[in-house]
């Protein structure tokens, strides 16, 4: 299992993110983890750069669309899960 971290920059947030930034995080991360954890199950050989995308795509589907339409990941954390897939599938 992959445990992946979302965390808000609070400096980016506007004040009603940053009053929600504890739930809005935990939000994030649930889906970022149920991301990974589908696309581990079929993982066919995919590098590094298709899995942040395939990550991303799927973290989005599982989250209200006013969400997903501005979240934006750092893109370290996507490619730390995405490496971790592919060492997990060696």
């Amino acid at each position: 299992m992959v445990e992946p971290q979302v965390t808000l920059d609070p400096q980016s947030l506007s004040p009603v993110e940053r009053k929600l930034r504890g739930p809005l995080e935990d939000q994030l991360t649930s889906a970022l983890a149920t991301a990974a954890d589908k696309i581990s199950e079929r993982y066919a050989g995919q590098n590094v750069a298709q899995l942040t995308e395939l990550l991303l795509t799927e973290t989005r589907t599982h989250l209200h669309p006013d969400i997903a339409a501005g979240f934006r990941p750092d893109q370290a954390e996507l490619r730390r899960v995405a490496e971790a897939i592919i060492a997990r599938a060696r």
